[in-house]
């Protein structure tokens, strides 16, 4: 099986690599000019942008094809100090550059909506919220020419009290949502309230590809063997490549924060697991260092019995 490798957001690897550069809503309040307040979001939005094709062509050469967005190329993009401005006419030329490189060079782009995406909350402002997050991603993507596949990855949201009632409010909003918003979604496991089994059941109930957070399955999860998990949830891409995530604890008293680093051990549990079926698929690094960290996990899996480097971010195994 051929398994790729990428990283979020941040190209440690690239002068000024953080595509990222954002203000707060308070220092924005200080300008009085309502256009000069937009100006202020236009320039961070052109250097954004100038940055991610950077990252992309950095991305290309070295034969990275796995990579996700930050969800603030667009600075207070779904925030009312921006309402009524044009960011996507406006850049029409620099977000189709970006979707035209993305296809030339065969890459896999994703994006993860801020954790205040609930789709079952209780309150109806925060849904409200939540469905113009969603729409701002997928209007990115739109923008960029690219078609829908799963693209956005988010979670199941809060327990409130009750989990199956949370479940099945989550799945009425879910299947209410526009079909350009709801085929490019996908669900993962987190580390507080949903686990993998949980996480998928969801997505065979409403169709939606699952996203494997291994890290998160190590903190929660109720004795399931990923052997036996990984099959089912390969299953919910269909013909899409499935996709994982990948980190290391910061430490033992720190067991959900990411570590700089990703350690080969915390992986190799998975990998084992992933032979009951031989189908490709993804793997996004999470980890502080970025890119960096990434090359450096990839020299160590080299190192592993059976496993052979085929692209600088691709292996065998």
């Amino acid at each position: 099986m051929k398994i790729r490798f990428g990283y979020v957001a941040i190209a440690l690897d690239v002068p000024d690599g953080s595509p990222n550069k954002t203000v707060t809503v308070k220092a924005v309040e200080k300008i009085a000019n309502p256009e000069g307040r937009i100006g202020r979001l236009r320039r961070l939005t052109r250097e954004n942008l100038a940055t991610t094709l950077r990252i992309l062509r950095y991305n290309a050469a070295n034969q990275i094809h796995l990579y996700r967005f930050t969800s603030k190329t667009v600075p207070l993009a779904t925030h009312s100090i921006a309402a009524g401005w044009d960011y996507i006419g406006e850049f029409y030329e620099e977000w189709r550059e970006i979707g035209d490189y993305i296809r030339k060079h065969d890459m896999r782009v994703s994006a993860h909506p801020d954790h205040y995406t609930l789709l079952n909350s209780l309150q109806p402002e925060v849904l409200s919220t939540s469905l113009r997050d969603l729409d701002y991603h997928v209007t990115m993507l739109e923008a960029m020419g690219l078609a829908a596949e799963p693209q956005l990855v988010f979670h199941v949201g809060g327990v409130y009290g009750n989990k199956q009632s949370s479940l099945d409010r989550f799945t009425r909003e879910f299947e209410q949502l526009p079909e350009r918003v709801r085929s490019r979604l996908m669900l993962e496991n987190d580390d507080k309230m949903y686990s993998a089994a949980d996480v998928l059941r969801l997505c065979q109930k409403i169709n939606c590809p699952m996203v494997l957070d291994i890290h998160h399955h190590a903190y929660l999860n109720q004795g399931e063997q990923l052997e036996n998990l990984w099959p089912e949830i390969i299953a919910t891409w269909g013909e899409h490549r499935p996709k994982i995530h990948i980190s290391s604890p910061k430490n033992s008293k720190d067991f959900r924060s990411h570590a700089d680093y990703v350690q080969v051990e915390d992986f190799l549990p998975f990998l084992q697991a992933a032979k009951v079926v031989d189908r490709d698929f993804d793997v996004m690094v999470e980890a502080k260092q970025k890119d960096l960290a990434m090359f450096r996990f990839i020299r160590e899996l080299e190192k592993v019995p059976g496993v052979k480097r085929v692209e600088q971010a691709t292996v065998e195994f």
